[in-house]
């Protein structure tokens, strides 16, 4: 990981490179997945857990919303411009894989799609395939979840250790990850892998605690886990809680956005 003295640099070069104004109003067409079981398979590396998230309202982004994985696990609420057919309120959907469609920036779970509807119009909305929408990047909210690392069966202790992160609140991205043994300072960083998974092969010995660089947008940030996350005997396939929750909130370099319409 960089200095600490670089990391206002890091942070600006980070976020210039990414999709402005994710918090404005956007136009665009959604599809839906027919089958739940495509979500299972997403680029973000949930795997089956990914069902079990935001109440299975989910969705796969395109490119520039999806970041190379750092807009894993962002919120977006959606509404449909079918007033015949949809509520004004819409509703709020998770990335959770890569939309590699061109006609759409949005690929749906059934659950979420069915869910812009007016009350008893689900099945219409469904069957109209392809739908007109406009969108907003919202905070995640976890009430009830501490952000959280999954230990990935990939990893070979003392070798290799990739996790995955979960439970991500806030309007936020993590773009950096650091472990270090519970008490170091001897910081290792770790790399995405892909989508929210991370990994080194320089493992520290013992129980191990995390530190993140966390923006939403020109504002960053380290977020430190002040324990040890990782037990000294931790193993592949378990979830660990990090203790923390994250509430930022995106702060853009961008225009003021016009977000009238949106009541």
């Amino acid at each position: 990981m960089p200095p600490l003295s670089l990391l206002p640099f890091l942070l600006i070069s980070l976020v210039s490179s990414a999709t402005a104004c994710d918090r404005c109003l956007h136009s665009t067409k959604v599809a839906y997945f027919s089958k739940a079981s495509a979500l299972s398979n997403g680029a973000c590396g949930y795997g089956s857990m990914a069902i079990g998230f935001n109440t299975g309202q989910l969705a796969a982004a395109a490119p520039s919303i999806y970041k190379n994985g750092a807009g894993c696990g962002a919120c977006f609420q959606i509404r449909c411009k079918n007033p015949g057919l949809c509520s004004s309120r819409g509703t709020t959907v998770m990335v959770t894989d890569l939309n590699t469609s061109n006609t759409t920036d949005f690929v749906l779970s059934s659950r979420a799609f069915m869910a812009m509807a007016s009350e008893g119009k689900a099945s219409d909305v469904l069957k109209l395939g392809i739908a007109d929408v406009e969108y907003k990047r919202v905070p995640c909210e976890f009430k009830t979840k501490n952000l959280a690392v999954r230990v990935e069966e990939s990893s070979q202790k003392p070798h290799y250790l990739a996790v995955k992160v979960l439970y991500q609140g806030g309007q936020t991205e993590i773009v950096g990850m650091d472990v270090a043994r519970l008490g170091s300072s001897n910081w290792a960083f770790l790399s995405r892998n892909h989508g929210a998974v991370w990994d080194t092969s320089r493992v520290p010995e013992g129980p191990l605690q995390f530190r993140f660089v966390v923006t939403g947008g020109f504002d960053g940030k380290w977020v430190w886990a002040q324990k040890a996350v990782l037990p000294g005997d931790w193993k592949p396939g378990m979830v660990y809680d990090t203790g923390l929750q994250i509430t930022d909130i995106a702060q853009e370099p961008c225009s003021p956005c016009d977000d009238s319409t949106w009541k």
